[in-house]
């Protein structure tokens, strides 16, 4: 890491009334060797802006609210080769940044992600944030067919490169999720590295509702699944109506048997039924479509690279 001057790696670290715990982490930093430290505030009401400036990082005062505008906001302003990016919260260790940027310095990733499941500390999730989290990851696996361990995680590595083509619009929470899927679909290489994951300090309030938030985190996986794995999106919806079908039919069947006849709801069924392999159908076009640009998005893209290689091998 000594190879590394000052500039080449920006620590960010998004706060939010942090006072009980963000001079300590930028203490730490600066220990590991790290100095240029950005810290994005989201207009604290306590000392966390004061106690960040005394220990030496550089802090700026978001514009808007929330976690993704704070950092759509500062991945604007970064222009390092290396943005390191971890919450301000006390459960991360600042030591686990040579971990972090191990795949980045050796050319083997481009975003790198902090498993927090690796090495946790008792308490450090509820059995509510741990049964959420799980379930996020499979439902992340099941969309875009990537089974990372941690899609959630607040310690993260990117390459310049990376940081620049990020196309994020996401406000909140979801911004690590939507982060994870516009990697994927950039085609960025995605390293998961094992880290430790302390309890919260206990001046330091959690600002996520895990239901609520959740359940935002889950819709946007949903949700950008439309352009990246309709198949998975449509036949979701396809799903539900065959199922809807389904029930209503059978008990159009059983009235059916004892002599009742239910032609609106006969109707019914066979309107859901009729939408539920439609909604396949409209996947499998979908899927296809996708695939072709995607194929040829890497094929643009192979060549932007060949040719940028090439210029510089000229200069």
């Amino acid at each position: 890491m000594s190879s590394l001057s000052n500039e080449d790696v920006c620590v960010l670290i998004p706060t939010l009334n942090e006072e009980a715990t963000i001079g300590l982490l930028i203490k730490d930093f600066r220990s590991e060797g790290f100095n240029n430290i950005l810290v994005i505030d989201g207009n604290s009401t306590d000392a966390t802006r004061r106690v960040a400036e005394f220990e030496g990082a550089r802090v700026i005062i978001q514009s808007g609210r929330g976690k993704g505008q704070a950092i759509q906001e500062a991945f604007a302003l970064i222009d390092s080769k290396y943005v390191v990016m971890i919450d301000g919260d006390g459960t991360y260790l600042a030591s686990d940044v040579h971990v972090i940027m191990k795949p980045l310095l050796d050319g083997s990733a481009d975003h790198v992600m902090g498993n927090r499941f690796a090495d946790y500390e008792a308490g450090a999730f509820t059995k509510l944030n741990h049964f959420g989290n799980q379930m996020l990851n499979k439902l992340f696996g099941f969309a875009y067919g990537e089974w990372l361990d941690d899609i959630l995680t607040g310690y993260r590595g990117y390459t310049r490169k990376a940081v620049k083509s990020f196309e994020l619009r996401e406000m909140g929470f979801e911004i690590e999720s939507e982060m994870t899927i516009d990697s994927i679909k950039k085609d960025h290489r995605i390293k998961v590295v094992p880290i430790s994951y302390l309890k919260r300090h206990y001046k330091a309030d959690t600002k996520l509702n895990p239901l609520k938030d959740g359940a935002r985190i889950a819709r946007t996986i949903y949700k950008m699944a439309k352009l990246h794995n309709p198949m998975f999106y449509f036949g979701l919806i396809g799903v539900t109506f065959l199922l809807a079908g389904f029930i209503s039919g059978t008990f159009v069947v059983l009235q059916w048997v004892q002599g009742v006849t239910r032609i609106p709801l006969t109707i019914l069924t066979a309107i859901l039924l009729l939408a539920g392999f439609q909604m396949f159908f409209f996947g499998m076009l979908s899927d296809l479509t996708v695939s072709l640009h995607r194929e040829n998005m890497r094929m643009l893209r192979k060549m932007s690279d060949d040719l940028r290689s090439g210029k510089d091998e000229q200069e």
